[in-house]
């Protein structure tokens, strides 16, 4: 633990030293826009945003090159960075996430909150929405990092079908917005940003028998360091499937798509990251100049990983490329939805668009932790390509 603080320590110093050097560029040339919706950023498990203290000194987005949510706002594209629950599930966070965009008292719903043995609401965002207006003409472009990815996912199924279980238990005059539906037209976009869409081996890894005496551990290990917030679910009495670990493993996140649609009015886009390269035995081992020292021991064991999950999904070598945390394949679209390689002059709706695999690990579209990775040009390029989109 005292080891874990003094890195925190030695982050928050790097991030409060580096935020102050943001480069100087010119605005953004607008022509050609034809959206200017607002965007909002959605964190990962363990991660922060605007409603947390935290951020203030260590921003989530951009750690280490300064607030990219500042920087991208004085470009001229309208940013907002939202706090959900750090280890919650994704129904939990997208329950948040909705009660900020829209200025509501979090509802989990009354079937959800009896069945997963918690409060059914949660904070009150009254006074302080995210954004000041959302509906179907104020539409809005949600960008998810890792977990994140499977919020704004569970969040626009719900938008748009609402829930059949939340229905049926809940007074109508009792029900929330969300669990309504027939609101897919509030979303314009959805980017997932080194998603595990597809669940992580890094769970399945930390469970495994075969990997042997004294590694077993070293996942979990590494994600409690790397955030001041831990990973494990939280021991309130709720249900033991009803949090970010759960929603991770394979199986689980296999079950998950299948309950969430891909729908046609919204551009998809995916953006995949790698940070390994292959060994002479066809392997993948981390690239250390490019991955988090944290990061290392698990791409480690995830770069080597083959097995048959208890539901009988077959992890092959396919899976065994990855970001430190996320394996590559997992995060290009969900299995069951179509998909696309992106083609500038052929995006569509409707369909995952799965962007150039970027080059850097499962921290690099931050900013990174401890490796300096400057993404204010990255996403300057990736908001003005939606913003021009027809």
């Amino acid at each position: 633990m005292k080891k874990a603080c003094k890195l925190i320590t030695v982050i928050i110093l790097f991030c409060v030293l580096l935020s102050a050097c943001s480069k100087a560029t010119e605005k953004v040339d607008t022509e050609g826009f034809v959206t200017s919706y607002p965007f909002v950023f959605v964190h990962g498990l363990s991660g922060w945003g605007s409603y947390d203290k935290q951020n203030k000194y260590v921003p989530y987005w951009g750690m280490l090159t300064g607030d990219l949510m500042e920087y991208l706002n004085d470009e001229g594209f309208e940013c907002y960075s939202a706090s959900v629950d750090p280890t919650g599930s994704a129904w939990d966070r997208a329950c948040e996430l909705y009660a900020q965009l829209t200025g509501s008292v979090v509802d989990y719903g009354e079937e959800h909150s009896k069945r997963c043995n918690h409060d059914r609401y949660g904070k009150d965002f009254g006074d302080m929405p995210l954004i000041e207006k959302w509906d179907s003409e104020h539409k809005i472009n949600l960008l998810g990092h890792s977990f994140g990815g499977a919020t704004v996912r569970m969040l626009t199924e719900l938008l748009a079908n609402g829930s059949e279980e939340e229905k049926n238990a809940t007074n109508k005059d009792d029900l929330s917005p969300l669990f309504e539906g027939g609101k897919a037209d509030w979303v314009y976009s959805l980017t997932a940003l080194a998603a595990p869409m597809n669940g992580t081996t890094a769970y399945d890894i930390d469970g495994n028998e075969s990997i042997g005496d004294g590694l077993k551990s070293k996942i979990y290990e590494n994600l409690n360091k790397m955030m001041s917030v831990g990973t494990k679910e939280r021991d309130d009495g709720r249900a033991d499937y009803d949090n970010a670990n759960f929603d991770m493993l394979i199986d689980n996140a296999k079950k998950m798509n299948e309950h969430i649609e891909t729908l046609d009015n919204i551009y998809y886009f995916s953006i995949p990251c790698c940070s390994t390269v292959q060994t002479d035995d066809g392997t993948q081992y981390p690239d250390e100049s490019k991955t988090e020292p944290l990061f290392m021991k698990p791409s480690i064991l995830m770069g080597k990983f083959t097995e048959t999950t208890p539901e009988g999904f077959v992890i092959d070598e396919s899976w065994q490329m990855n970001d430190g945390l996320v394996n590559t394949v997992s995060a290009t679209a969900p299995f069951n939805a179509p998909h696309q390689p992106y083609n500038e002059n052929d995006v569509q709706k409707g369909i995952w668009n799965v962007m150039p695999t970027y080059d850097g690990d499962h921290m690099s579209l931050q900013g990174g932790i401890t490796k300096k990775n400057d993404v204010r040009d990255f996403y300057t390029e990736l908001l003005t390509m939606i913003n021009k989109l027809k």
